[in-house]
């Protein structure tokens, strides 16, 4: 009785096991996004590294949905252009203050002039789909901007943007996350049961033959 005992005790440590063996995989899944996300920023010397156009004021060339990468550069690097020729660089930065109704979010607009203002670069934007330059020709200062557009993935980011819109992405992050957890637990727990139910038949049927018979 007591290597079955000792058997049992076996099994279900190695439940527990398996159980937490399985959160911890979850959890560095999870965690392997910000981590990929880390990698990016170093590689791509930017805080910013990735992101979903949310406008059309870049179409055609870069259109809503639009999942583009950035890579940080020295500003005086940035390639300037003009309105009429389109060959300056696209550009990430933050545009928050600069002019009357400014966005919240990073602005990728195309460089259209370019000048150096005492050491510190400035920048006038546009977006190609714009008739007028950003905030009226407003320049905009090196330490504004993320980096320069270095490529993309068609229409990819909008599945980020329906779900942020509905106010479903994170609902729903945590509704799968979940699911999978008690999924993977239901699983151990229903194999742990099964085990115990074997054990306790066995148990009995090794009973039943040591039962003594009674010859009366």
């Amino acid at each position: 009785m007591r290597g079955k005992e000792k058997s049992k005790n076996k099994k279900e440590m190695g439940s527990k096991k398996a159980i937490l063996i399985t959160v911890i995989l979850i959890i560095v899944a999870i965690s392997s996004s910000f981590v990929v996300y880390f990698i990016l920023q170093v590689s791509l010397n930017t805080s910013t590294p990735i992101v979903v156009v949310t406008s059309p004021s870049m179409s055609p060339n870069i259109n809503t949905g639009d999942l583009v990468f950035i890579r940080g550069i020295d500003p005086a690097s940035i390639r300037n252009g003009t309105i009429e020729d389109k060959n300056g660089d696209v550009i990430l930065f933050d545009a928050r203050g600069l002019w009357s109704g400014a966005p919240s979010i990073p602005v990728i607009h195309r460089v259209v002039n370019k000048q150096n203002n005492s050491g510190v670069w400035e920048f006038q934007t546009k977006g190609d789909a714009n008739s007028l330059p950003d905030g009226y020709g407003v320049w905009v200062p090196e330490d504004r901007i993320f980096g320069v557009v270095i490529g993309g993935i068609p229409y990819i980011g909008w599945i980020k943007i329906i779900l942020t819109d509905s106010g479903l992405l994170i609902p729903l992050i945590v509704v799968v996350i979940f699911l999978i957890i008690a999924s993977i637990v239901w699983d151990v727990y229903k194999e742990q049961q099964e085990k115990r139910n074997a054990i306790e038949n066995e148990s009995s049927e090794t009973s039943e033959v040591k039962r003594p018979i009674n010859k009366n």
